[in-house]
């Protein structure tokens, strides 16, 4: 008699671990960022909500500690670049500090 599909060794039917299907385990949970169409929507407030804080800026008179302050959009454009330096430090850190692949085993 010869095992048919779903019996016989290596076969997970039934119920795992814990009580859980196992075919339930191996179902991807979908999330908010996994449909194109909920993407786009968070793209499009995002880039809203950032016009609205630029052009806030024109209306809100400062109180700048340093002259530089004062130039229209600088606190964006400090954040930007703030932001693409860490991405660079963060790559040159991971060379520095990245061990070898196989580091462990021997």
């Amino acid at each position: 008699m010869t095992a048919g599909p779903g019996q016989g060794r290596g076969t997970f039917s039934g119920t795992g671990l814990c009580g859980f299907d196992s075919g339930d385990m191996m179902k991807k949970e979908l999330t908010l960022f996994d449909k194109p169409k909920n993407v786009k929507i968070l793209l499009i407030c995002f880039y809203c909500s950032l016009g609205v804080l630029l052009a806030a800026e024109f209306f809100i008179h400062p109180h700048p500690a340093f002259y530089f302050e004062q130039i229209k959009g600088f606190s964006a454009v400090y954040g930007f670049f703030s932001c693409v330096l860490l991405i660079f430090l963060a790559k040159l850190l991971r060379l520095i500090v990245m061990k070898k692949e196989d580091y462990y085993d021997r």
